[in-house]
């Protein structure tokens, strides 16, 4: 009787580390970048297309334009057009994590009245966009590159383009400014600085504890499912080479992502005109209600001195290579 108890004690503790196992190493690492599950997918009706109709119902003039990925995603975007008979820049506005671009039509209304084209993007595994995980950035930010491709070659659109991200958009945001200089100003809004870092946090803020090698396996395997490197999702590290215009705001009651992570990308971009805007009764999600008009004040104050400015810049430089050009000619 003993040895009968034993035994399947013995194999209930196999079988028990063995579940544990799979959990852990197949499961729990898709809750950190699985945005749909596949499986789920094949149930789920199609949605209707009606993503023009909640810019349409701003009043916004403009149109969805979609792309493919390097990597043969579709992506879809909404491009709103300016208001203003001259357009000032374009910017391209990425939301976050488990939002989609339809969170951005009132802000593109009102960028539209301050004289800009506004492109909102459905992020890879969201909204109307295909895809299955999200890679915080390390993939993303080629698809905001590929976006400008597209704007150049269907829309004509070449200069002062600038981008706004929140929170994963954000993190997008600052790889792309570090990745691609056709991105002329950037405004980040309550970011992180290192996927591996926010991951951590993640789990001691939803759990109440975080046991960090398990943690650090757990979104290294998750990388691997997701086929990206985790250790690329390095914001911080891409702000070196950011010398763009940059604002950078934050809430100081932030509790999923701590403001000493825009403190540490502050610290780290390159640009000599950076600003840093703590908004002191902000959390993560309310920094524009919280910020209200004073803060949308500064983001007004510094479009007009560096969006515009940069457009400046380089209609500037194009004359200058005009001229060189006409020179080198008359010598020869």
């Amino acid at each position: 009787m003993k040895r009968t108890y034993h035994k399947h004690f013995k194999r209930g503790i196999i079988l028990f580390l063995a579940l544990c196992f799979f959990g852990l190493h197949f499961i729990a690492p898709r809750f950190i970048t699985e945005i749909r599950n596949p499986l789920a997918q094949v149930f789920k009706k199609e949605q209707s297309k009606t993503q023009e109709n909640t810019f349409e119902a701003k009043g916004l003039k403009g149109k969805t334009i979609e792309f493919k990925s390097f990597d043969n995603l579709n992506l879809s975007s909404y491009l709103s057009y300016s208001n203003l008979a001259e357009t000032k820049g374009t910017i391209i506005l990425l939301h976050g994590i488990r939002s989609n671009k339809e969170s951005f039509a009132g802000l593109c209304k009102t960028l539209s009245n301050l004289g800009y084209n506004s492109v909102a993007l459905d992020s890879r595994a969201h909204g109307f966009s295909e895809g299955t995980h999200c890679t915080f950035g390390v993939n993303e930010k080629f698809d905001v590159s590929t976006l400008i491709d597209v704007l150049a070659e269907k829309e004509n659109i070449t200069q002062n383009i600038g981008v706004w991200g929140k929170s994963l958009g954000g993190a997008i945001g600052l790889q792309a400014l570090g990745h691609d200089k056709r991105i002329k100003f950037g405004i980040i809004e309550s970011t992180f600085s290192s996927f591996n870092a926010i991951v951590n946090d993640y789990f001691k803020l939803h759990l109440g504890f975080n046991f960090e090698p398990l943690t650090n396996y757990l979104v290294r395997r998750a990388g691997k499912i997701a086929e990206f490197n985790p250790e690329e999702a390095f914001p911080a590290k891409y702000c070196k080479n950011i010398d763009q215009p940059i604002l950078i705001s934050h809430g100081a009651m932030d509790k999923r992502i701590d403001i000493k992570y825009a403190k540490i990308n502050y610290k780290n971009i390159a640009s000599k005109s950076k600003t840093l805007i703590e908004i002191p009764l902000a959390n993560h999600s309310n920094v524009w209600q919280k910020g209200g008009q004073d803060y949308f004040l500064s983001i007004k104050s510094f479009l007009n001195e560096n969006a515009i400015k940069s457009d400046v810049k380089t209609q500037i430089t194009a004359q200058q290579e005009t001229i060189n050009t006409l020179n080198t000619r008359s010598k020869s």
